[in-house]
């Protein structure tokens, strides 16, 4: 007798007690999806107003898109890591000054955590009426994202050139 007693114990401590699907069960998980599609949208949001401040050299949106503490990289081909929101504003600020440029860019795919996730985009940079002829460059920009205080931030910015007019053939 003692020994189907200390069976039963033992097999009910060690059965994995899955709760059956409940209503409240099916509200907690609603809530989950709800949670993660709103986190993946806020993060689009963030990254795509981020894009249109570039291409529209909109230097308060740009700045809204930064980490409010400050922690920020910008990586360029041969080019020193400019660190922090501060070089990175003032290297857009120069640049923005230029208005023959165009920027257009494309989402290809994101991975998104709860508190980081990343995009990676295509971004193709024209100069138009460049001299002594026109110039662009396709690149792939990987943004990091991280959330601070409920928000989503650009906290790295690092592009790679895939094709340039002035590549050699």
């Amino acid at each position: 007798m003692l020994g189907a007693i200390f069976f039963t114990i033992f097999f009910t401590s060690c059965n994995n007690n899955t709760k059956p699907a409940t209503e409240e069960n099916a509200t907690v998980l609603k809530s989950e999806e709800i949670s993660i599609k709103n986190n993946e949208e806020d993060f689009i949001k963030v990254i795509q107003k981020h894009l249109d401040a570039v291409t529209n050299r909109d230097l308060v949106s740009l700045k809204e898109t930064m980490a409010p503490n400050g922690q920020m990289q910008l990586i360029l081909p041969k080019t020193e890591i400019i660190d922090g929101v501060e070089g990175f504003m003032e290297y857009h600020k120069e640049w923005f000054k230029d208005p023959d440029w165009t920027f257009e860019t494309k989402i290809l795919n994101i991975e998104i955590g709860q508190d980081v996730g990343m995009a990676i985009t295509e971004i193709v940079y024209r100069v138009p009426n460049r001299k002594p002829e026109a110039y662009f460059n396709r690149m792939i920009v990987s943004y990091d994202l991280m959330k601070i205080d409920g928000n989503w931030y650009i906290i790295k910015d690092h592009a790679s050139s895939i094709e340039k007019s002035t590549d050699t053939k």
